[in-house]
């Protein structure tokens, strides 16, 4: 006699000894989804556990190898902001700062911000703090993402961008520039195209520090909402990240976010990685080894686009890094290296994820990110830099150390938003 969906996931709460935010977090899935399969079948908003689940967390309590690695066996120690911390400052540097149990945490906590980023709420935790969007490079989506993460929270912003209008192009050290901005603002945001810089500028003061890119290195707030993205995608999706196959497509070599996602992902058990890419752009050896390292990973190269997403749960694309490029004499992909609406029909299931951290490049003989995508709705684009907000609204109450505020102080907005941001977007209403 088959258990009840409810008997079954509260007894393996139970001999785990985890809280519903705690076990959905390890299990990989929404805490919202938890709940759904957690209510009794004549709710009307009971939801069926996914056979894949049930055989997961079967195999975990039935192993006692398993149940002692899941298990809550000790309390975290200190806050998320303690945890997450690096040289002894509140500062986010690197994706090598967190590890799975941390975030995941984060996840949860941008969560409970989607309601103000959905403008269903407002907050102002954060207000008469000042951010200093310090951008030596150019961008638009990652400075506005942050800029209105935490005008949201109830902050205010100074933006500056390019080096022809700041200090350093008269000569002004990075050291001097960080010190003096940090007795103007209380937390900043930082894009350099040197890797390493924006390392120097957190060495120079004790404020919160974001790196938001830091040359080919990395891009951590970029990383971490991708992962929000798929988890999120498969959470509606009813898989599991753990065992998945993702490929990442394109320049490997000089794409910072590509670089930071991958560490990421690494933190999961058994992925399948296949890292596509023209020759000459293939993904760093350290990074390879660095993924390698972390758990049982299969990771396959090829220069073959068609090989590359065959049979892959997600596709994490990404434009040449044309302002990167050293030696190399490449004007855009080759069309035959452009991931299009035929070519995803062709080797792609119907719950494939595609991604890209944009911009796209639309100009002629980029061979980007295919357009002829956008009404399908495995593209998940557009749902990708909406979740730029809520994580990025996230890190900042981590590192202003107001993360256990934010719920208790919402209120509902004044004005009416529209119900769908874009005119395509209907198409997508009620995926989540």
């Amino acid at each position: 006699m088959a258990v009840a969906q409810q008997v079954f996931l509260r007894d393996a709460m139970r001999k785990l000894n985890l809280t519903r935010d705690m076990f959905s977090a390890r299990v990989g899935v929404k805490r919202r989804a938890l709940d759904s399969w957690l209510l009794p079948e004549s709710s009307l908003d009971y939801r069926a556990m996914p056979e894949v689940v049930r055989r997961f967390v079967t195999e975990i309590v039935e192993n006692e190898a398993l149940l002692e690695k899941y298990a809550d066996s000790a309390p975290r120690r200190g806050s998320l902001r303690d945890r997450i911390e690096i040289n002894g400052k509140n500062q986010l540097l690197s994706v090598e700062q967190f590890t799975r149990d941390s975030v995941e945490e984060l996840f949860s906590l941008a969560d409970i911000m989607q309601p103000i980023a959905r403008r269903q709420k407002v907050s102002r935790v954060l207000e008469g703090a000042v951010l200093g969007n310090l951008f030596f490079e150019a961008s638009t989506r990652t400075r506005v993402s942050f800029g209105a993460a935490f005008c949201r929270l109830g902050g205010s912003v100074c933006d500056t961008t390019g080096f022809t209008f700041s200090s350093m192009a008269k000569g002004e050290s990075i050291y001097d520039t960080s010190r003096v901005m940090g007795g103007y603002v209380d937390a900043m945001v930082i894009r350099h195209p040197e890797q390493g810089s924006v390392a120097e500028f957190a060495a120079a003061t004790n404020i919160p520090v974001v790196n938001g890119g830091d040359g080919s290195g990395e891009h951590p707030s970029q990383a971490l909402l991708d992962l929000y993205t798929i988890l999120t995608e498969f959470s509606r999706l009813g898989k599991l990240l753990d065992g998945a196959h993702v490929a990442v497509v394109g320049d490997l070599k000089y794409g910072r976010t590509v670089h930071s996602l991958v560490k990421l992902l690494a933190l999961y058990r058994g992925l399948k990685f296949t890292l596509a890419s023209p020759r000459g752009l293939e993904m760093p050896a350290d990074i390879i080894e660095s993924m390698a390292r972390q758990g049982n990973h299969v990771i396959e190269q090829t220069n073959d686009l068609n090989e590359g997403i065959k049979g892959a749960d997600v596709i994490y694309a990404t434009r040449v890094q044309k302002e990167r490029l050293q030696a190399e004499d490449i004007q855009g992909y080759s069309p035959d290296f452009q991931i299009t609406q035929a070519l995803v029909d062709r080797y792609c299931d119907q719950d494939t994820i595609i991604m890209h951290p944009l911009p796209r490049d639309s100009r002629p003989l980029a061979n980007d990110l295919s357009t002829d995508l956008n009404k399908d709705p495995r593209l998940a684009i557009f749902r990708q830099t909406d979740n730029g907000i809520p994580i990025r609204m996230a890190i900042f109450a981590v590192l202003m150390g107001v993360e256990n505020l934010v719920q208790h102080s919402m209120r509902d907005v004044t004005w009416s938003p529209p119900s769908h941001i874009g005119p395509d977007d209907a198409i997508f209403h009620g995926m989540y």
